[in-house]
């Protein structure tokens, strides 16, 4: 191999390098471009689901608020869980923009550093041999070179030594020196021959296993390295699917309870409600009478009209104003009557039940505290060290009184609630039955409870806990009547919505409730509301309601039909 060739070698293997730099460049940058691409897209999902947590959260209805009160309304109660599932669906774009993070992310910027690591180690490794192949090179023009010159200077000793010897004129002393200085040549020219031969079969075995073995390497390690990197891509737009593919199902599901919801609205019902959040309880109004003017005739009051009173009589205008009322606007924006005397029966009955269930509430209360003194008066006189028993009884006294004056006022109301449901029309009236509630015997006003008073879960009151007017009766007086009109067996079987655990035991001898024994566990099938009670299953026969501060209740999240 001449000069030339092994130049023009050298030079397309440098050629050869330099492509494969910049290909492999290119490689790495294009990772870096795919790993901003999927950080864009995780930022993306985040933000997404930020405003559809954000959006979730606006529509929530307010604590105290006017959507708060129409949640009794199916379609409100749909909205409401499409909201709870669409926070849901939210949830799986953070799942998401957690996985692309985690899977894709981080693994590929871990992997971006081996990858650099890697191929500057490869490139330094066919670096080094281009040089250390160039030296080699450079070693055999080196004695090449010197042999050439050395063969040069023997032949030009040589020639001056035949000159000299066939001189007559020189002397011998001169010949001889001629002669050594040849032979000196001659050798000099020998050794840089073998020195040369030398370099030129290491140059040989140099070149065979650098063109063969050591650059051949080098290439096959940059082509794995390529092939790993691609795979990686590979592997990681599979995963970027994946990601996606694996939220489906739950995704699938906050579909499926939005429809759910959607398909659970009843309007029959809805309107049932409105009608019986509004209606009046007044009787329609009778025939007008023809009234003659052309005989002087007495007029006669009809049996059906309105009002058979002497005022009405004598002031036919009051007559009908009253007959109107009901399509009136109440211009009356003053003080409201204790006794709300100026509403329609059946609102006035709502109202004065509502304020009933206030006071029963502020009862249930007190006693909670009564109860809870009487407990840690016990424990003081067992154990006087912890506290004087006596520190105890002028709250206790507070307490007993302001019972007494909260049961006095539950008796007032009471008392207008039996004379508005006495002058009412009979619930048995075509007009007045509702499939809301069930009409009951009329029973006797006692001191807690008046007539025809709805069960816990009756429907009544416009807050939908008329239940707290005898939850708040005291529990261990036997002398306080407590009834529960409810029937049980006649309402739909409820749904569990979570568990709970009797940290005393409570008799239950009152209609509506459950005898329980400490440490029992039991169904929640209904929380409480505000007033006290929590009602609890046992089995599918025994159901009832507990004091709330007889156990400690465990809800389930998102609680499904049991």
């Amino acid at each position: 191999m001449d000069k030339a060739e092994t130049l023009l070698r050298e030079q397309q293997l440098k050629d050869q390098f330099d492509n494969l730099e910049k290909h492999t460049q290119w490689g790495i940058e294009f990772v870096e471009k795919y790993t901003k691409f999927v950080k864009e897209r995780s930022e993306i999902e985040t933000n997404y689901a930020k405003q559809i947590r954000n959006l979730s959260k606006k529509y929530q209805p307010k604590k105290n608020s006017k959507e708060e009160e129409e949640s009794k309304y199916t379609f409100c109660r749909a909205f409401l869980t499409t909201l709870n599932e669409l926070n849901d669906y939210a949830g799986q774009h953070e799942v998401i923009s957690e996985n692309l993070t985690s899977l894709i992310i981080t693994e590929l910027a871990r992997y971006l550093q081996e990858l650099k690591t890697e191929r500057k180690s490869h490139f330094h490794d066919g670096r080094k041999a281009q040089q250390h192949i160039e030296s080699s090179w450079k070693q055999l023009e080196a004695s090449k070179k010197r042999f050439e010159r050395e063969c040069k200077e023997a032949e030009r000793a040589q020639q001056y030594f035949e000159k000299m010897d066939a001189d007559i004129n020189v002397t011998k002393a001169d010949v001889e020196k001629a002669r050594q200085q040849a032979q000196m040549r001659h050798q000099m020219a020998s050794d840089s021959k073998s020195e040369y031969a030398a370099y030129l079969e290491k140059f040989n075995k140099e070149q065979n296993e650098h063109y063969y073995t050591i650059i051949p390497n080098i290439f096959q390690k940059l082509q794995d390295m390529e092939e790993k990197r691609i795979e990686r891509i590979s592997v990681c737009m599979k995963t970027f699917a994946d990601v996606d593919r694996q939220v489906l199902p739950i995704v699938g599901k906050c579909l499926d309870g939005m429809t759910n919801a959607a398909e659970s609205i009843e309007p029959k019902a809805d309107s049932k409600q409105v009608v019986e959040s509004f209606k009046s309880g007044f009787e329609p109004p009778g025939d007008v009478e023809f009234e003659d003017y052309g005989q002087a005739m007495k007029r006669t009051v009809s049996e059906t009209s309105l009002s058979n009173t002497k005022e009405s009589k004598e002031k036919p205008g009051v007559k009908a104003k009253s007959k109107l009322w009901p399509f009136i606007k109440n211009k009356n924006k003053g003080s409201v009557p204790e006794d709300f005397s100026h509403l329609p029966p059946e609102q006035r009955r709502k109202k004065l039940q509502g304020k009933i269930d206030e006071l029963s509430k502020d009862i249930q209360k007190e006693m909670d505290q009564r109860d809870a003194l009487t407990k840690m008066k016990d424990v003081y006189i067992k154990n006087p060290q912890m506290g004087d028993p006596a520190s105890v009884d002028p709250r206790l006294t507070e307490i007993g009184q302001n019972i007494e004056k909260l049961q006095s006022e539950v008796q007032k109301f009471e008392g207008w609630l039996a004379e508005v449901e006495e002058r009412m029309p009979s619930k048995s009236d075509s007009h007045r039955k509702s499939g809301l509630y069930e009409t009951q015997n009329s029973t006797t006003v006692s001191n807690n409870c008046a007539q025809d008073r709805e069960s816990p879960d009756g429907s009544y009151t416009e807050e939908q806990n008329s239940e707290v007017q005898v939850k708040a009766q005291p529990i261990p007086t036997p002398t306080t009547t407590t009834e529960f009109d409810d029937e049980f067996d006649d309402e739909e079987v409820l749904p569990t919505i979570g568990t709970c655990k009797a940290l005393y035991p409570f008799e239950g001898h009152n209609e509506g409730t459950i005898s329980v024994a400490e440490g029992e566990l039991l169904y929640v099938i209904e929380e409480d509301k505000g007033d006290g009670w929590t009602r609890v299953r046992r089995n599918e026969d025994e159901e009832g309601y507990v004091p709330t501060s007889y156990v400690e209740v465990f809800l389930e999240t998102n609680a499904k039909d049991s």
